[in-house]
């Protein structure tokens, strides 16, 4: 059994996010780093509009950046 070295993270989703997607998709980028909507459509299996439209509500409201590799926590 290996060990973490005693790290562990904690993430908070934020109490605003009502969507269980939008859910999902926050948990997803803070569990991951930086991703593309290819990776969160294949991933999560949402479709590309639906990830789109869940991504931008994020970048809207400060959670998520669009960095030229994909989308990261705000």
């Amino acid at each position: 059994m290996e060990s973490d070295g005693g790290l562990q993270s904690t993430v908070t989703v934020p109490d605003d996010l009502e969507s269980p997607r939008a859910k999902l998709v926050y948990l997803y980028v803070a569990a991951n780093g930086v991703v593309t909507a290819e990776e969160l459509c294949a991933d999560l299996g949402v479709k590309k509009g639906t990830v789109l439209s869940i991504t931008g509500t994020l970048r809207d409201r400060g959670y998520l950046e669009r960095t030229t590799d994909g989308f990261e926590l705000g």
